[in-house]
């Protein structure tokens, strides 16, 4: 079953991954912790996100499960609201 998120999607979180192997699959349940995802670069895949999509994550969403899984920051990434400044 393909990934509900795009391309741009996929590849930020693969950026955000300096030690996941670049060809090993990104699927929904990928623990992003365990595959590498450190407190600075869930800071800069938070930014990357926020500016790709337009959007702007709220406080009390930064949290760490926020960033557990893909599934879990793409169903964050879809209900953010619009930046409107």
């Amino acid at each position: 079953m393909p990934n509900p998120w795009d391309e741009t999607f996929e590849n930020l979180i693969r950026k955000a991954l300096r030690t996941h192997p670049a060809n090993a699959e990104i699927n929904e349940s990928l623990d992003l912790f365990s595959a590498g995802l450190d407190s600075m670069a869930q800071i800069e895949l938070m930014l990357a996100v926020e500016e790709h999509y337009d959007i702007i994550i709220p406080d009390e969403m930064l949290v760490k499960e926020t960033f557990s899984t893909p599934a879990q920051l793409w169903k964050v990434t879809k209900s953010a609201p619009r930046n409107t400044s």
